[in-house]
């Protein structure tokens, strides 16, 4: 049985229920959300750490949900937050091993297994290149399928913006692929 978005609210607001609002809200949009955080982090335990981050964040700061938005858009817009800060720890530290553009770029090396292995390797490396509103806007739309006004009340941007900022980033993914492609 699926709980409601009301039912979940309601547990959050009573203190007595609220740790129960806290595993509803947890069992319905854990999935949604880390598979949201890990297309911008890409690393699954980093993401998964994120995760956590973000349902502490919901819990602690519940009572600045205002009920003019859905609450798994409240939740997104917490979860890209918490994973964009993420990525900007990840960008001061030095280059390693684990760093995720290094990571994108051994698998497509390595990669023999096929063309279609190859192109999503490479569609990921071109995702991981693009400056952080336009990953972002893409991800959310291609990945999610969110309507642009949803975007906008998530990322605080206008619809007009962020179809520019999607047109380019599908512009920068299809010239990154072509460029890198090999038969």
């Amino acid at each position: 049985m699926k709980i409601k978005d009301a039912e979940i609210i309601s547990l959050m607001q009573n203190p007595r229920t609220q740790e129960k609002g806290v595993r509803a809200l947890m069992d319905a949009y854990q999935s949604r959300l880390y598979w949201h955080i890990r297309r911008i982090i890409v690393d699954g335990d980093l993401a998964q750490d994120t995760l956590q981050e973000t349902f502490i964040k919901a819990y602690q700061n519940f009572h600045q949900f205002k009920n003019d938005s859905q609450l798994y858009t409240w939740l997104y817009r917490i979860a890209t937050n918490e994973a964009l800060q993420q990525v900007n720890k990840m960008k001061k530290m030095q280059k390693t091993d684990e760093d995720p553009e290094y990571y994108m770029q051994n698998l497509v090396a390595d990669n023999t297994e096929g063309d279609a292995e190859e192109i999503q390797l490479l569609l990921q490396n071109a995702i991981q290149s693009l400056p952080e509103k336009q990953k972002l806007v893409f991800m959310m739309r291609y990945y999610d399928d969110l309507p642009y006004e949803e975007i906008s009340k998530i990322v605080d941007m206008s619809v007009g913006t962020l179809k520019t900022n999607y047109h380019y980033a599908k512009q920068k993914i299809e010239e990154y692929i072509k460029e890198n492609y090999e038969r």
